[in-house]
């Protein structure tokens, strides 16, 4: 099999307003809301497709992403679905087409609603799909049964821990990590493994951080323009080196929230600073823009993308995984075991070339006397004090010691 190809379709230009309409956005009101464009992308011929919309807070704006594999049985396997606008199931549609019906619709988390929101909605535009979904699903306030939370009551099962009883066990083997306590609510997380094409599919344990921004984010280059600004006086230009620090900057925002290199400014300064901001739109906030970035913020960059390796994101490390070192580690491990050559994950870069190793090692923070792919700690102020918050009142249960 041919690896590591990745063709990428040019996205439809001017679509109309319909085409890209998602009018369920209330239920999960993040940017963009009711408009998202999709991008597919052919990751191994005739095989494996992503398609990837954006979503964001505040213009912090990253992929995120489901991966279509073709089965040999003939049809379609979805791991993890986007929003069903008119022109991803277009795009969809055009692989069915060609390839067959979806067989299996698969939902490999229970925390994440940015995943969990569409499954339901996606089911219902191809009933012929089975829907197989990971064990320990929970909603809040309250737990509401899966049937009341859109996922179709008759084509609608759980994932068994054996991935050897599905219809799906001749081409994926799976492992599930967790459920996994977490107080309020639990994680877990369904990795999949395509034996054929040796690529492994995860939801959000594992990214990585490509240099330029992805192509998705940039269909629409306005978020990044605006965390591209150093202040509010700041008028930046649309160009290619202003569209990748301002991904960087988004980079920084999503993984630390409040990174070390970043000053805020008082929100009464910040008001007066509007008035003489060269945009004062409402698009741009009236002017408001409450950063500063200090001068080494690109030093803190380098050190998290470390030159597109693999990592688990910072709030899993300091709130989520360091809750269960022990169980994570052995999933971790049962993973390592397969033989993949690439992974593609939900949000940031795909496809990743990687090996069995390089996912293992990345979760070395969770071992004692273990310095390898340690983030600088001085970035994790904001999420060490939400650690501390939650374990001051016993909203979580507390970290437990590196094995």
């Amino acid at each position: 099999m041919e690896y590591h190809r990745k063709t990428q379709e040019e996205p439809v230009q001017n679509l109309s307003f319909r085409e890209c309409s998602w009018p369920f956005w209330p239920v999960v009101p993040i940017y963009p809301y009711g408009q998202r464009r999709t991008l597919r992308t052919e990751v191994v011929p005739n095989t494996i497709w992503t398609f990837e919309q954006v979503q964001g807070i505040l213009y912090v704006v990253v992929p995120i992403r489901m991966t279509v594999v073709k089965l040999d049985q003939g049809g379609l396997l979805v791991y993890a679905p986007v929003a069903p606008t008119a022109e991803c199931l277009r795009l969809m549609r055009e692989l069915i087409a060609e390839y067959g019906d979806i067989k299996y619709i698969i939902l490999p988390t229970i925390s994440g609603i940015e995943h969990k929101v569409f499954v339901g909605p996606f089911a219902r535009k191809f009933p012929q799909a089975q829907v197989f979904v990971a064990p320990g699903q929970w909603s809040f306030p309250i737990n509401l049964p899966l049937s009341w939370l859109g996922l179709p009551l008759k084509r609608t099962y759980i994932l068994p821990q054996n991935s050897q009883k599905t219809p799906f066990a001749d081409e994926f083997d799976y492992r599930i990590l967790g459920p996994l306590a977490l107080g309020v609510g639990r994680f877990a997380e369904v990795a999949f493994f395509h034996r054929r094409s040796q690529t492994l599919l995860v939801t959000d344990t594992i990214v990585s951080i490509p240099d330029t921004p992805p192509t998705i984010v940039q269909l629409d280059p306005y978020p990044l323009l605006f965390h591209a600004k150093d202040d509010t006086f700041h008028k930046v230009e649309n160009n290619e080196t202003t569209r990748r620090r301002g991904w960087h900057r988004i980079s920084l925002f999503s993984f630390y929230f409040r990174p070390s290199v970043l000053d805020t400014v008082e929100l009464r300064d910040a008001f007066r600073e509007s008035w003489q901001a060269p945009d004062r739109s409402k698009k741009a906030y009236f002017g408001i823009y409450p950063f500063k970035w200090k001068p080494n913020w690109q030093q803190s960059f380098e050190a998290l993308r470390g030159n597109g390796r693999l990592f688990v994101a910072p709030i899993l490390q300091t709130l989520i995984l360091n809750r269960a070192p022990e169980e994570t580690l052995i999933w971790a491990n049962q993973v390592s075991e397969w033989d993949f050559n690439r992974i593609i994950p939900c949000h940031f870069d795909s496809p990743i070339r990687a090996t069995p190793n390089q996912f293992r090692q990345a979760f070395n923070f969770l071992e004692k006397n273990s310095n390898n792919n340690l983030l600088p700690q001085e970035d994790f102020e904001l999420l060490l004090e939400i650690d501390d918050i939650l374990n001051k009142f016993k909203i979580t249960p507390p970290s437990k010691p590196k094995i």
